[in-house]
């Protein structure tokens, strides 16, 4: 049903906005730009507004803020009336800062969570949707640190990485973002659909600049990871190809004057090259997620509790004594190659137990893999 040109304007600064975010043609940036002209939205749909006609737009454009589309605009309402679902646009003082300094802010996003986290101090996480095994491990096992220490893990809800990103996080019983391509009425991809709902029900958020119901479409996913960047005091990039989305997203971060951070890996593998090429463009080369909190010390003292790094830090210090599993593992391996099957039968864990205690050790520096899937002590005590 077609909604009167004037019942909204005149009562709901919301439903303006919305409006706006629905005008054919008109993209963040000229939003921005109206915003720098008039601080009055509501002057921009009343259809014998000065204000209005002075504007530089295309005529159609001006048509088309005279007669809004008010029935796509009740639909966003509708959705906005549901539990934990919000509406943040760059008038509410509750836009992240960090990505209000960006040269190119959405102009809106739409929450669904808990929005108060997009103020919280983040890294973002990101890298092949098809990564190996041991890359998917190191992602999480990465996000898991962090978000112990009270940051909050950002990414694009992508498979691989990404994913492994979150579930990381939570984990932890730690804060993740997802930042996705489409609208928050629809999960991309669908295999997602209960991680995106476990993210919301352990007090993290979706979120999006497209209104609901937009589909997955390959020029969102560029935009997107420009928010993921922009929110974000880092981006780590874990595997990714030479040609790869995860390198956008890293070199939007470079353009937005924030850290990046590349795992090294083997020269022969593919997802490798990607990382060592941010590196011989200046990206820090990190091997324990310690590394990248020791890089923003100074920046996230200034913005989490100083006893959350510092108890981090004094976990990482004391290693196996905070862990006597950890420390009947490590008397298993001796400073000599030792087979993982072995390592298994002499610690009595199971399997995937020493696996993941495995791939911890390694981040934390107490063991190094060898070749033919074995593993030895570094010294490290």
């Amino acid at each position: 049903m077609q909604l009167a040109a004037s019942k909204y304007p005149k009562e709901d600064t919301k439903a303006c906005w919305l409006a706006l975010l629905r005008t054919p043609g008109l993209g963040s940036r000229s939003i921005y730009h109206l915003l720098e002209q008039t601080q009055d939205i509501h002057a921009l749909f009343e259809a014998s507004s000065q204000i209005l006609e002075s504007l530089v737009l295309k005529p159609k454009i001006k048509e088309q803020l005279r007669q809004p589309n008010w029935a796509l605009v009740e639909q966003d309402l509708a959705w906005l009336e549901q539990p934990d679902n919000h509406l943040i646009t760059l008038q509410d003082p509750e836009y992240p800062i960090l990505l209000h300094e960006t040269a190119d802010p959405p102009a809106a996003l739409f929450v669904h969570g808990d929005p108060a986290l997009l103020a919280s101090p983040q890294i973002a996480i990101v890298g092949s949707r098809n990564p190996s095994v041991s890359g998917k491990k190191t992602a999480k096992e990465f996000a898991r640190y962090l978000a112990h220490a009270g940051i909050t893990i950002t990414s694009g809800l992508a498979v691989g990485i990404d994913g492994a990103g979150h579930q990381g996080a939570l984990a932890a019983h730690g804060s993740t973002i997802a930042v996705t391509g489409t609208g928050l009425d629809r999960v991309y991809p669908a295999s997602h659909h209960a991680l995106a709902k476990q993210i919301a029900e352990q007090g993290g958020a979706l979120i999006s600049e497209f209104p609901p119901g937009t589909p997955a479409r390959a020029g969102h996913f560029p935009r997107r990871n420009r928010i993921i960047s922009g929110l974000s005091v880092g981006t780590l990039v874990v595997e990714a190809a030479l040609q790869s989305g995860s390198l956008i997203t890293a070199r939007q971060a470079i353009e937005q004057g924030r850290e990046v951070f590349a795992i090294p890996g083997s020269i022969h593998n593919p997802l490798a090259r990607g990382c060592h090429a941010l590196i011989r463009q200046g990206a820090k080369l990190v091997e324990t997620a310690e590394d990248i909190i020791e890089e923003l010390a100074p920046l996230l003292h200034a913005l989490i509790p100083n006893e959350a790094v510092e108890t981090q830090s004094a976990e990482s210090e004391s290693g196996l004594e905070i862990d006597a599993e950890y420390g009947q593992l490590l008397e298993t391996i001796g400073y000599d190659p030792i087979p993982i099957d072995e390592i298994i039968a002499q610690s009595g864990l199971t399997a995937e137990a020493v696996s993941s205690m495995l791939l911890l050790l390694e981040l934390e520096g107490y063991v190094s893999p060898a070749p033919g899937g074995c593993f030895s002590r570094t010294g490290k005590v």
